[in-house]
């Protein structure tokens, strides 16, 4: 379809949609005015019933108080009538004194054994009829016969006289009554004048709400019903007295006080209204009842002094319909002439416009075929002109960046292969070359050999000259290793950070060894990085398809293993992967999994070896050591688990479990002891990665756990001061501070200059077991031990020797003042419990 066909329609289905939503918006708010209007009407509807229902019941107690007033007057005029014995009283007496008294009835009631009774009346239903049953006014009459005054809470009571409230006729249900009794000891009966229906409910029947009710249901359109419920009682199980064989409800308990209830929906009306008296706010809802949509409203009403009620207005919602349909019509038909305006006036419009754009369009469509450089002649100074003028300038323009274009996609295409630091090809590319070439062998026959390569202790570089230097380092081994690979079928990839993958093609495995050792060889070459020399070396793993596995992925994992396992023996060599490698890694992974499951459920034992001064045997203090036992794998060594955990991140969990266990065991030893043993416990040094954090946990430790900073040594090796040497300094320092000894554990055996035992704050030298254990029973070999107790003994440092076995060794450590001993001479690593019963002293 044509724009200049489009456009009329276009408008016109605007204006439509226009007119629609302004009719909507029309509908909606009318529906709102309407709605509000009801409200309001409802409103003032309830104001007025309950103004008049609270007056009837004001004014009708008012009345009912002047009649119970009017039926005493009559009770003396009675008691002057009658004889005082009931019996000489004929019923035919009472009829007749009724009438002349303008009363509908009297009733003379007598006291029985366990009852009072009507033994006399006008009304033949009254004789013979019990009233023990009648719950208060039997109370009253009981009163009235004791000549007391007369105290229940209904009715009125006057001297020697009490009126009950109007109330149903116990004797005939379809009365309503309202009653006197009198009696002041001068007959033996009381006296019981009464009114009856029309006379007792006239005040209620002239001036109540009932007629204003029945008015407004007829002056109002919509009004359906008025109702009047008694919330007490509406929808609840209904109290209903059985009295002389007749079943009633009382007026006080009836769920309808006023007006009609013909649109009953009570499962729902109960909720609605008990929902008004508790919120106090007035409940609706639309719902068909009785085949008609009604909308139901009910308005709670409370006053001080009468009983709550709930005013119910059902009204016919159909109206509101009616109404608002009749409203939406009009509003459309006024809103058609103005359509078919809008759409003759867009025809025009179009016309104008789709001209000079079809001669655009052509110009454009020769554009697109690749004719550029062509104008578009169109003399107009409005948007179309200033289009056209756009076009021609991109027209010239579309020639440069079609030229542009092509090589910002060769840019792309590098960048996507490519690592931008280097300039090696990247990732991405390895995935698919080593794809392609696999397929190759496949198809041909041949090796495709796998080298991955990661440069050993580089993060010392990053660490110690910054980032900056160290992407100048890994750009001069990328060019280093690209020099070294002269053998053809080769490509050098970077995978990331460290980490270069050397891909192989076509050679045998001598001559891949041969590329890989060349390899390694180069890179531990030095450096000159802006005028430091810099040293590294690199672990290199070889992975060869097919001889180590056909699976793509499985190959880059197995080179990978393969270069952890250079790594594992210091680095600076490659390694071949084999299955052991593969054995190794799944052990690995394995234990880590079971190591992971203890640590969460602290099945990690904490064993202790004593320390013990030779000169008296006795044990001075404790080093706590971590022993695990596995379901599945039965005892671990602590050298494989502690390794794995190192590996793992773990490490810092087992140690949580050996300080909680083994400061609150100590602490419990401790309890009682004149000399208290200390603890020791051995620290990773990658714990000081994070060397504030560290000090605040010992320290929240041996506080929770009771245990004196003074009795807890920390053991560190070596090692522990290469990394982050200031920080590390600083927290060990601190830890000094706060009363903790510090002792360097397997010492000797490091690698570290030794100016740091006159700088740090350093307690204690523990001679490494291989020391030990190397001096013979004629002291040979002693020359190591020797020097390193001299030198703890110039340091004033405390000098303590492990793997102590046998006598002789222990002499010889006397003989040159060193006293403090471990070893299995005097006892191996035991639990808690074994402590306990080979060194008595231990409570």
């Amino acid at each position: 379809m044509s724009i200049k066909k489009k456009l009329p329609i276009i408008f016109t289905l605007l204006v439509l949609c226009i007119l629609i939503a302004h009719s909507s918006l029309h509908y909606m708010r009318s529906k709102e005015k309407l709605i509000e209007f009801n409200e309001r009407e409802i409103e003032l509807i309830t104001q007025e019933i309950s103004y008049q229902v609270e007056n009837a019941k004001k004014g009708a107690l008012y009345v009912e108080d002047l009649m119970g007033k009017e039926l005493r007057t009559a009770s003396i005029v009675i008691r002057d009538s009658l004889p005082a014995n009931y019996e000489e009283v004929t019923n035919e007496q009472l009829v007749d004194l009724a009438q002349e008294l303008m009363i509908s009835h009297i009733t003379l009631l007598a006291e029985t054994e366990d009852d009072i009774i009507g033994v006399k009346s006008s009304d033949p239903e009254q004789i013979g009829l019990s009233t023990n049953q009648w719950l208060f006014w039997y109370d009253a009459f009981k009163q009235l016969f004791a000549l007391e005054p007369v105290t229940v809470e209904e009715g009125l009571a006057l001297p020697e006289y009490w009126t009950g409230p109007i109330e149903i006729s116990s004797s005939n249900p379809e009365h309503t009554d309202k009653w006197g009794y009198y009696y002041d000891g001068s007959t033996n009966y009381i006296i019981n004048p009464y009114h009856r229906d029309h006379v007792a409910l006239e005040y209620e029947e002239k001036f109540g709400p009932g007629p204003i009710m029945d008015r407004f249901k007829d002056k109002l359109d919509g009004i359906l019903e008025l109702t009047v419920f008694n919330p007490e009682k509406f929808g609840k199980e209904v109290d209903e007295l059985y009295l002389e064989g007749n079943n009633f409800i009382r007026i006080v308990d009836q769920p309808i006080w006023y007006g009609t209830y013909q649109y009953e929906n009570k499962s729902v009306d109960v909720g609605f209204v008990q929902a008004a008296m508790e919120t106090r706010e007035s409940q609706n809802y639309i719902e068909e009842v009785n085949g008609k949509f009604v909308s139901k409203t009910f308005v709670p009403v409370h006053t001080e002094t009468e009983d709550p009620f709930v005013i119910g207005v059902t009204y016919d919602h159909g109206l509101f319909q009616q109404i608002l349909k009749k409203e939406l019509w009009q509003h459309i038909l006024l809103s058609l002439p103005f359509l078919l305006v809008v759409l003759l006036t867009s025809f025009i419009f179009s016309r104008s416009i789709t001209k000079p754009i079809d001669h655009i369009v052509e110009k454009v469509n020769e554009i697109a075929q690749g004719n550029f450089g062509k104008n578009i002649d169109l003399k107009r100074k409005d948007e179309l002109g200033h289009l056209a003028q756009n076009v021609n300038a991109l027209s010239s323009s579309l020639k440069s960046y079609v030229c542009d274009l092509k090589k910002s996609q060769e840019v792309i295409e590098f960048q996507a292969n490519h690592d931008p630091l280097t300039g090696l090809f990247n990732r991405r590319f390895f995935q698919e070359e080593l794809a392609q070439r696999i397929e190759m062998a496949k198809e041909k026959g041949g090796t495709v050999a796998v080298l991955f390569i990661d440069i050993d202790r580089f993060k010392d570089v990053n660490d110690t000259l910054g980032h900056a230097h160290g992407d100048q380092l890994i750009q001069l081994i990328s060019a280093r290793i690209k020099d070294t690979l002269t053998v053809g079928n080769s490509i050098l990839t970077r995978q990331g950070g460290d980490e270069f993958v050397v891909l192989l093609s076509e050679l045998e495995k001598e001559e891949v060894l041969e590329v890989a050792d060349a390899i390694v060889k180069a890179i531990n070459e030095p450096y000159m990085v802006d005028g430091y020399e810099v040293g590294v070396s690199a672990s290199c793993g070889i992975s060869l398809y097919p001889e180590h596995t056909d699976n793509i992925e499985a190959l880059l994992i197995n080179a990978d293993g393969a270069m952890y396992a250079a790594k594992k023996t210091a680095g600076n060599k490659a390694i071949l992967f084999d299955e052991k490698i593969s054995i190794e890694k799944k052990e690995k992974l394995h234990i880590e999994a079971r190591l992971k499951k203890a640590i969460a459920l602290e099945a990690i034992d904490v064993y202790y070896q004593p320390k013990v001064d030779a000169r008296t045997n006795k044990m001075t203090g404790v080093e706590a050591l971590l022993r695990w036992t596995d379901e599945e794998l039965g005892f671990v060594s602590p050298d494989r688990f502690i390794a794995v955990a190192e590996d793992a991140g773990l490490v810092h969990s087992l140690w949580k479990i050996a300080m909680k266990k083994a400061c609150l065991q100590v602490t419990k030893w401790n309890k009682g002891r004149e000399e208290p043993l200390t603890l020791a416990v051995n620290f990773s040094a990658k714990q000081f990665q994070e060397p504030c954090s560290l000090v605040k946990q010992v320290k929240e430790f041996l506080s929770e756990c009771g245990l004196a900073p003074e009795l807890f040594e920390i053991e560190i090796t070596e090692s522990t001061l290469l990394f982050n040497t200031k920080e590390t300094i600083r927290a060990l320092e601190n830890l000094h501070q706060y009363g903790i000894s510090i002792s360097i554990d397997d010492f000797g055996t490091g690698y570290s200059s030794l100016s740091y035992l006159k700088t740090l704050p350093i307690t204690s030298l523990k001679i490494d077991r291989s020391f030990i254990q190397d001096i013979g029973d004629d002291f040979r070999d002693s020359e190591i031990a020797e020097a390193i107790i001299n030198l703890a003994r110039s340091l004033r440092l405390k000098v303590i020797a492990e793997g102590v076995e046998e006598e002789y060794q222990k002499e010889f450590l006397m003989q040159h003042h060193c006293y403090d001993m471990q070893g299995y001479l005097f006892s191996k690593p035991v639990s808690a419990e074994e402590l306990g019963g080979s060194w008595g002293q231990v409570p």
